[in-house]
């Protein structure tokens, strides 16, 4: 276990005696544990908003006056 800090590699000696096994043995298992569960595919960034919004419901804002689009002169 090397490169963890200590905090953490006390926490994993504590996780892996109250389960009767190394550290080594206890970071597999957290890790199988881990990496075995199916993620859910990516969606689009804007179908994710909407879903984490949904249940707050809509807002209606009124329509903004449009302008006519002005001529632009670039020079050439």
């Amino acid at each position: 276990m090397r490169n963890f800090d200590d905090g953490l590699k006390k926490r994993l000696r504590i996780r892996a005696a109250m389960h009767g096994r190394s550290m080594e043995e206890e970071a597999r298992d957290i890790l199988r544990t881990v990496l075995s569960t199916e993620n859910p595919a990516p969606s689009d960034l804007g179908r994710a908003i909407r879903q984490r919004f949904a249940e707050l419901g809509g807002v209606d804002l009124p329509a903004l006056p449009r302008e006519a689009i002005r001529d632009v002169d670039f020079g050439i």
